[in-house]
């Protein structure tokens, strides 16, 4: 058409439609911009079922996964289904269109706009609240597991004489259904409401009936459905009283029914069940009756009922009979929570026996000799001394040693078990000596060796230090050859890539190599679609591409014990300490792992996180799940994680635990029989921590079976505050060997004391057997102490006002030390307690804890000593109680004898000949890297410049013997980047003092 406008016409710029070359484009790029953000979701799915096959569990990867669809698409189906059936209902039963009022003209616009996107409206609610539901249904995976699978209990609770198994496993899915009936009613009943509303079934405002028959009864049989879903609520209140968590004089976190509610709650919930009944039944008749009359008559009566009967009546039995005469009303119900909780917690055979403890007063000798077998005392405290085996066997800055070591039981040359203080040297990250992505995750990839020493002696290199049983990198000892390489541990969080091109740094016997990983652990990286999924999983490209993985490429990760064992069985609870043990040429780390519930008829609960903390759990230890409410527990699993290939494997332990058996149903094959525990792991299986600080927390209440004597709480304890530490907390659960009165022979134990409540006085000691392969396992014994004996806070505040424990801090103070004490170790002995304590000294020019003093307490006699051996026979006040020595002083070190050493020119000249012989037997053995003989030749220098600085005059030698006593040998050179083992020289200090000494 021409231009009409008159004005000036220019060029015409066409619009038109992008080329088709455009076009392909743009849907080329949408295509890969959707498949991309698929496969970004996708890749999280695919990397867990890879780890999943990668350690054999793919069964629980996949059972879970099914469990979790299964549940999403029912109950999301379920909710769906219910909102959508009932906004279609209310919309079918719109009444026919009339005479417009003011309010239905409002209206009018929003079904005007509405009208041609109905069904796509009710498809997108429909399918958000089912998403919703769906998403929050498949969370519920482990209560539908153990519904389906649930094991009896073989017990029945005292009021209802229901299996504890229905509280346990049952009443949990019938909450879990119940609140999602009220859920989908209550959405369902506002959905049809506003599109009553929306259509004119419904009015407010409008002229004439505010309802009309169809939506009355489309409501009425909705609020139906919900009160007869209340009806339901109330039945389950009665068996929910059997669980219900409350206060109570008696005891804190009280569970189960009292007085009141067996009296008026119970009856009121049955009542309550009745009139909610008959209220439904009315709302329902309204599809006859077409009125509201009689069921808000109904409603409003369950209203005042639930305030009346369910709230007031309680009330009043309460105050007017149960608090005039509370002991004797709730005395009954007292004794079924004792009984219940004793069960619950595994402490029902807990044996309580009364105990002097007044010191006996023989002066013949006996005590001392009683002293010596009455147990392994264990002055090397795990607690302290880690940083002494961090400076002497760290060796590398890129490797550490956890801040608590572990207690563990080995055999000595002799044959003979003893306690043994045991850490693995494990990567470090930190301490890399240049951090790029190479090293961080291909060249240093794993930990190497376990290092050892007695817990009852100590060492010569220097005085006072951890006398080492396994040392050395690698590490030589009593453990003979096995697998040092750690590649899965405590502090090993990052991923590593090994297997491939790139080597790693290792170790062996002529010193630093390198080494390729020829474990069948972890997932490959070959082929590039797994690459390309571990790339977008850890948010890591170079993965893709990197020119450092290629075939044979494997990438390990979920690397510490506890993730593993939670990944494999996610249905436990994981013990806050997992510990390594040397079995069959392996390190194995040893997990304890529990099952738990919160449904235990009338047990009390405990919050898991509150009653394992102690003095020492402070950012270095903490229970999996530490918010968990519970009421059961069992150790029912003992779990290993092999340090080199990182297999994991669960084994049965509580064989009776029928929480373990629903489990095991659940998911079939992934716990092996206890009968398949080899022999030699089954040597270093203990009684784990976790439990055992629950147990005794429970136990300062629970010890009480009297249910009078429970409820004035007159003989209440208190597990003591941690007196050596200077930050609150408990004292910690102490592993030692030790003999328990009537007892024969030494038992590896684990051991605590309480106070009585409000009061520093000992009110009691407990000892569980923790030696899993005695027949005796987790006996418990506890002696309730009868006498006023000092408890160890006394102890300590004693030992810090001993003038010869003043004098050392004095003169500690002009040597630029501190003083660290170690476990205060309780010890019953002939009707008293012995207190023994080590004491450590940290500063000057050593930083690490070296065991410098023993301090041993009984009855009103307290000393201060150098070694264990002088502090008993002070204690006990004898000389020497010529019979077996105790254990850390078969062997007492140079220094630390009775008798006094050697002086004069011949012993100077025979100590300057062994030194000069010590000297070039090392310096062969340097040149030959013959390390356990070159340590040897070390030990017997240091021995023989000790003598030849003894034998000397005092004037001036005392300098000499301290330089060569206390430098340790690994600071013969930086650590880090330092050279390797074979390239180490000798120990500069002892040069010098060899040189002073020839």
């Amino acid at each position: 058409m021409p231009d009409r406008g008159g004005g000036p016409t220019g060029p015409r710029i066409r619009v038109g439609r992008p080329s088709r070359r455009a076009r392909t484009l743009l849907m080329t790029l949408g295509v890969l911009a959707v498949l991309a953000m698929a496969f970004v979701m996708f890749a999280g799915f695919w990397t867990d079922w890879l780890w999943y096959r990668s350690v054999a569990y793919s069964s629980v990867f996949t059972t879970t996964l099914w469990t979790k669809i299964g549940l999403f698409l029912v109950f999301g189906l379920l909710m769906a289904i219910a909102i959508g059936v009932n906004v279609w209902l209310a919309h079918r039963l719109r009444p026919p269109l009339s005479a417009m009022s003011l309010e239905q003209q409002s209206l009018d616009r929003y079904r005007m706009s509405i009208a041609p996107y109905k069904k796509w409206v009710l498809l997108a609610v429909t399918a958000l609240v089912g998403l919703i539901a769906g998403a929050s249904a498949s969370g519920q995976w482990r209560t539908w597991l153990m519904y389906v699978n649930g094991t009896s209990f073989g017990q029945k609770d005292p009021q209802f004489q229901l299996d504890v198994s229905f509280y346990a496993f049952d009443l949990p899915w019938y909450r879990f259904m119940l609140g999602f009936g009220f859920a989908a009613t209550v959405l369902s009943l506002i959905a049809a409401a506003l599109t009553h509303y929306l259509y004119g079934g419904l009015r407010i405002t409008s002229p004439g009936a505010r309802a009309t028959g169809a939506a009355t009864g489309h409501l009425s049989v909705l609020l139906g459905i919900f009160v007869s879903l209340k009806a339901v609520a109330y039945w389950l209140d009665r068996y929910g009283l059997a669980v219900k968590s409350s206060d109570f004089k008696a005891t804190d976190n009280w569970t189960g029914l009292r007085y009141v509610d067996a009296n008026a709650y119970l009856p009121a919930k049955t009542i309550l069940f009745c009139i909610a009944a008959i209220c439904a039944v009315l709302f329902f008749a309204t599809l006859w009756r077409r009125t509201w009359q009689l069921p808000v008559i109904g409603f409003g009566l369950m209203v005042l009922s639930a305030i009346l009967i369910g709230g007031l009546y309680p009330a009043i039995v309460q105050k007017f009979q149960v608090q005039p005469n509370e002991q004797a009303k709730e005395a009954p119900f007292i004794q079924k929570n004792i009984n219940a909780t004793r069960d619950a917690y595994g402490i029902d055979d807990a044996k309580v026996d009364d105990y002097e403890g007044q010191a006996a007063t023989e002066d013949d000798g006996k005590l001392r000799a009683a002293a010596n077998t009455a147990a392994s005392y264990r002055i090397m405290d795990p607690n302290v001394v880690s940083p002494a085996f961090q400076q002497l066997q760290q060796r590398r800055n890129y490797y550490q040693f956890p801040k608590t070591l572990d207690v563990d039981r080995y055999k000595d040359e002799e044959g003979k078990e003893q306690d043994t203080i045991i850490g693995l040297r494990e990567l470090n990250i930190q301490g890399l000596p240049k951090r790029n992505w190479i090293n961080d995750h291909f060249t240093y990839t794993h930990g190497y060796g376990a290092i050892a020493a007695s817990g009852t002696t100590t060492g010569t290199n220097p005085t006072g230090s951890p006398d080492f049983t396994e040392s050395g990198l690698p590490s030589t000892g009593e453990f003979g050859k096995y697998e040092q390489r750690i590649y899965y541990g405590e502090k090993t969080e990052q991923y590593s890539i090994v297997g491939g091109p790139q080597k790693e740094l290792d170790y062996e016997e002529d010193g630093e190599k390198t080494t390729s990983y020829k474990g069948d652990s972890g997932v490959s990286l070959s082929n590039s679609f797994n690459r390309a999924a571990y790339a977008v999983a850890f948010s890591e490209p170079q993965i893709m591409y990197s020119g450092a993985i290629g075939d044979g490429s494997r990438i390990l990760y979920n690397r510490t014990p506890k993730e593993r064992v939670e990944a494999v069985a996610p249905w436990l609870t994981i013990d806050g300490d997992a510990y390594p043990a040397v079995v069959d040429g392996r390190i194995k780390w040893i997990v304890d792992a529990y099952t738990t519930t919160n449904g235990y008829p009338y047990a009390s609960r405990t919050t898991l996180g509150d009653t394992t903390a102690d003095s020492l759990t402070t950012n270095q230890r903490a229970v999996v799940a530490q918010q968990n409410q519970v009421n059961y527990i069992r150790n029912s699993v003992k779990a290993t994680v092999d340090a080199y290939d990182g297999k994991v494997k669960l084994y049965e332990w509580d064989t009776e635990d029928p929480v373990l058996k629903t489990w095991r149903k659940a998911f079939p094959g992934t716990v092996e029989p206890r009968g398949d525990i080899p022999q030699e792991l089954m040597d270093h299986l203990r009684y784990p921590q976790d439990l055992f600080k629950v147990q005794r927390e429970l136990l300062t209440r629970y010890h009480v079976e009297d249910p009078a004597q429970f409820y004035s709480g007159s003989d209440a304890w208190q597990v003591p505050d941690d007196p050596t530490n200077k930050e609150p907390g408990s004292v910690p659960p102490y592993y030692l060997s030790m003999k328990m009165p009537g007892q024969d022979a030494q038992q590896f134990s684990l051991t605590t004391t309480f106070t009585p409540r409000g009061r520093p006085n000992l009110g009691a000691f407990m000892a569980v057997n923790a030696d899993a392969a005695s027949k005796d396992y987790g006996t418990m014994r506890l002696l309730r102490v009868t006498s006023t004996v000092k408890g160890p806070g006394q102890v300590q505040s004693e030992l810090n006002g001993n003038d010869d424990v003043a004098e050392f801090v004095r003169n500690l103070k002009g040597t630029d030390s501190d003083i660290e004490y170690g476990n205060l170790l309780t010890v019953p002995l002939e009707g008293g307690f012995l207190y023994i304590e080590p004491v450590y000294t940290r500063g000057g020019n050593q930083n690490y804890p070296l065991l410098r003093k023993v301090a041993a307490s009984y009855g009103s006699k307290i000393v201060f000593e150098n070694n264990l051996k002088d502090a008993l026979n002070a204690v006990f006040g004898v000389e020497d109680d010529g019979s077996t020595p105790p254990p850390d002083s078969e062997d007492p070190p140079p220094g630390e004898t009775d008798e006094p050493p050697a002086t004069g020119s011949a012993a100077l000249k025979k100590a300057i000949a062994d030194a000069q012989k010590a000297y070039s037997d090392g310096e062969k053995a340097l040149q030959e890297q013959d390390w356990p003989a070159y340590g040897k030749a070390q030990e017997a220098l240091q021995d023989a410049l000790e003598r030849a600085a003894a034998a000397q005059p005092k004037a001036g030698s005392e300098g000499d013997k301290a330089d060569g006593a206390e430098k340790p040998e690994g600071d013969a050179e930086p650590e880090g980047d330092a050279k390797p083992e074979g390239d180490a020289k000798p120990d500069s200090s002892a040069e010098q003092a060899s040189d002073q000494g020839s």
